[in-house]
């Protein structure tokens, strides 16, 4: 059900043409193939399997995003004076 809703809520906030452009990305294969392989073992009833591969696979295709991530996790108020901390910054290798 989280799969399905996850799929959905992408398709709703970028639009269904930019979410098929996004997964079909020639650099995207590795982290596409993984989280739908992830989503076939959980169907198929191995979900220990499946959720490895859907985290591997949610990591590799939203790696480009974790700088623009880090940036706003900056800005906030207090939590954003943590992420500046020269320790954390070299633990996210920012």
């Amino acid at each position: 059900m989280g799969n399905i809703l996850f799929i959905s809520g992408v398709s709703l906030t970028i639009g269904l043409k930019s979410t098929m452009q996004f997964f079909m990305k020639r650099q995207n294969f590795k982290g596409t193939i993984s989280f739908g392989a992830g989503f076939f073992f959980v169907v198929i009833g191995w979900p220990i399997m499946g959720m490895i591969l859907e985290a591997y696979g949610f990591v590799v295709l939203f790696s480009g995003f974790w700088p623009t991530l880090a940036v706003f996790l900056q800005k906030i108020p207090i939590l954003g004076w943590v992420f500046q901390q020269p320790f954390v910054r070299s633990l996210l290798c920012y």
